[in-house]
């Protein structure tokens, strides 16, 4: 058996991975980046899977958290391949009678689109993006830094004053729906708020909804859903690319069995094929909570409390993704889905609650919700000229998902495109579905094919992310780190999770470490005391 030494071991090259190696060899730290699959990327990868030329993200495409991050910000992966790209316009909503609401890059824009369908409502849309001009800078670094936010709150408080700071809470757990209709006479501010909270698995009916769409609206007019030029892997690339160049060496292809403990600490991790690679300094794990706890500290005793709150980890939907080459581009009937890079389909402002409750209760809904991305549009290297590389994907509930089930809903999602797109299906040249369990298959951090780590409710987020507890990286084991979307502040590409856990690593071995790791144990043990 092999064994070789470095200052930290990172388990998983997702994004988040990828950033807490690249922070910690800033940082001076001898670094080894472990990742099962053959390339590194995690769900930020990319191929050819419909037809030659047609390059296809795999999993997530568009990435307005990872451009709005001053973590990855910083990182200037510009200078290691990185090129942004964007549709002329961020987002539409199609709906069935040929209309459709318009995101613009720019807000007044928008604005202008919802006044030409209700008067009063672009000025209402002007006060949404007024409240996000205010608290910007410190809303972000609140959203990315470890909880609990102190300074960045207060900086936000100062902002807005008393009387701005109960609004904004309001506005923080008012739902997506109520949201629209209590601030708009039209409808089409209420598609595009409902239809970007969806982006989560959060209801349209349910508190904290109303802030996932009013986040992401904003961040489309701030900077867009960009894309990486010649697909989502580049992102991924960039990521390795500066590793490497800081020293880190990248395993692939390398699945990780345990992480090994000594005296009650992690001291590294054991490999498929028996090799050890110790850590003198920490082991940060960028899979999810339940894959760590249950499975790679399955020999390690851990406090039976903790073993009944996994029992409660709730998973977000399933998910069913279907991706298109295209001959041509898609015909909408709607003019202002042409140039968006997003495009929401498949219900209306009530469709959205009727969606939702199938979810709930673990029906198959007949009138899916898609998001659907032109890549072309945002990207044209994505396909030959006069083409398009599309696809779109839907929540489902958890289920075995056999093979005419999944055709029968990959039906239900082209019916509802041929509906805002009538000769779509005769535009296909070939056609490549990822049903809940390819999408494990292609990354085992995407659990029964859920994509956001585990619901992003309210009472799964904060402190109660993974499961009650601190809200930070630091688990009950001295020496290892969460470093996943299992961790706070939760899903998307924006690799704060990482950078949190590679913070952690760096405090718990720094001036005051010998503190910080006394009380993150005596919080621990009180938590969870039986």
């Amino acid at each position: 058996m092999s064994v070789s030494t470095a200052d930290a071991v990172v388990v998983g090259a997702g994004p988040n991975g990828l950033v807490a190696a690249n922070a910690l060899a800033d940082a001076g730290w001898d670094v080894v980046l472990v990742e099962a699959n053959d390339e590194v990327g995690g769900a930020v990868r990319s191929a050819e899977v419909t037809a030659p030329g047609y390059t296809t993200d795999l999993f997530s495409a568009f990435y307005p958290l990872a451009a709005a991050s001053p973590i990855i910000r910083d990182l200037h992966l510009e200078e290691h391949g990185l090129v942004w790209r964007g549709a002329p316009h961020v987002l539409a909503h199609a709906l069935d009678d040929g209309s459709a609401a318009l995101l613009c890059s720019d807000a007044e824009d928008t604005a202008a689109g919802l006044e030409a369908e209700a008067a009063g409502d672009g000025d209402a849309w002007m006060e949404l993006v007024e409240g996000w001009d205010r608290i910007r800078d410190p809303l972000l670094d609140a959203l990315f830094t470890p909880f609990p936010p102190v300074a960045s709150a207060m900086r936000m408080v100062r902002r807005m004053g008393a009387g701005g700071t109960l609004d904004f809470a309001r506005l923080a757990v008012t739902p997506a729906r109520r949201l629209g209709q209590e601030r708009f006479s039209g409808q089409g501010a209420g598609l595009l708020l409902t239809g970007n909270a969806l982006h989560s698995d959060v209801p349209p009916d349910a508190a904290g909804s109303g802030m996932f769409g009013w986040l992401l609206c904003m961040l489309g007019q701030d900077v867009g859903f960009p894309v990486p030029e010649g697909g989502a892997g580049e992102l991924a690339g960039a990521l390795r690319r500066r590793a490497q160049s800081r020293g880190v060496r990248v395993l692939t292809g390398t699945p990780v069995t345990s992480v090994v403990t000594s005296g009650g600490r992690a001291a590294g991790v054991r490999l498929a094929d028996g090799a050890v690679v110790r850590a003198r300094r920490g082991v940060l794990a960028d899979v999810p909570a339940t894959t760590l706890y249950r499975e790679l500290l399955a020999d390690h005793p851990l406090p039976a409390k903790l073993h009944r709150d996994l029992d409660r980890f709730q998973w977000d939907n399933a998910t069913v993704k279907v991706n298109w080459a295209l001959d041509r581009p898609v015909p909408w009937t709607a003019p202002r889905a042409r140039g968006a890079g997003t495009v929401h389909l498949g219900v209306d402002t009530d469709g959205f609650v009727d969606f939702a409750a199938d979810l709930s209760v673990g029906r198959v809904p007949r009138r899916p919700f898609l998001l659907f991305g032109q890549m072309t549009t945002s990207d044209p290297s994505r396909s030959p000229a006069g083409t398009e590389s599309a696809w779109a994907y839907t929540h489902v509930p958890h289920d075995e998902w056999g093979e005419q089930q999944l055709a029968d809903h990959v039906q239900r999602m082209e019916d509802a495109v041929e509906r805002v797109a009538p000769g779509f299906r005769a535009s296909q040249v070939a056609r490549h579905v990822q049903s809940p369990a390819d999408l494990q298959r292609e990354d085992a951090s995407l659990v029964g094919g859920a994509i956001n780590a585990g619901t992003s409710a309210l009472h799964q987020q904060l402190v109660f992310r993974p499961t009650p507890g601190l809200g930070r990286p630091e688990t009950p084991v001295p020496g290892l780190y969460l470093a996943s979307a299992s961790a706070h502040p939760g899903g998307g590409v924006h690799g704060a999770c990482g950078w949190n856990a590679a913070r952690a690593a760096l405090g718990a071995n720094g001036l005051t470490g010998g503190v910080r790791r006394a009380l993150t144990r005596t919080a621990w043990d009180r938590l969870l005391r039986t």
